[in-house]
């Protein structure tokens, strides 16, 4: 089960509002509807949160026109899922997107990442090797300051239980009461 929410802070404090994602296939387009919910000014913070229940949580911060911070405490989980993929961008990820497939060709004509005939035989077959385990690292990744400024710092970040992570942190920002009106 999946849960997203809005916190826009705003002059008069923190501002929630649960949200859909299915319209959302990019982080751009996340992005566009976190500055939709800055409630027309232009440098306040809109804070996404992301959670799949059990499994892994994600912080999108997007401070005015400033380019998005990102924070998932498993992108090996969230890699899994369909939501934690749009989070999971090729900078957060340190993959170059602007590689050329060409530039991929190793010279014996198997793709990167392609396993080489020979070293199959000597492997044997291990068809329960995931993927996106291999490309996707295990554990946090991404702005680990994210909510330094805010009250959460990296430490308490990295110590935060996916099952509360989401309360824990609104409740250090002082909007626990806003973020459990839209839960």
């Amino acid at each position: 089960m999946y849960f997203a929410a809005l916190l826009a802070r705003t002059e008069d404090g923190w501002e929630a509002s649960d949200t859909e994602l299915d319209d959302v296939e990019a982080l751009s387009d996340l992005t566009d509807l976190a500055r939709e919910a800055s409630a027309g000014a232009e440098d306040d913070t809109v804070l996404v949160f992301i959670e799949q229940e059990d499994a892994w949580f994600g912080v999108v911060r997007v401070d005015g026109e400033e380019d998005p911070r990102i924070y998932v405490s498993d992108a090996a989980a969230a890699a899994r899922s369909s939501y934690g993929e749009i989070l999971l961008t090729d900078e957060l990820l340190g993959k170059d997107p602007d590689q050329d497939e060409l530039d991929a060709l190793d010279l014996d004509g198997t793709e990167d990442g392609e396993p080489d005939p020979a070293d199959e035989d000597e492997a044997g077959d291990d068809d329960t090797a995931d993927p996106a385990a291999e490309i996707v690292p295990p554990g946090p990744i991404g702005d680990r300051l994210i909510l330094a400024d805010l009250g959460v710092s990296e430490r308490e970040l990295l110590a935060l239980d996916t099952n509360d992570a989401l309360s824990e942190i609104a409740e250090v920002l002082g909007a626990a009461e806003v973020l459990e009106t839209v839960r």
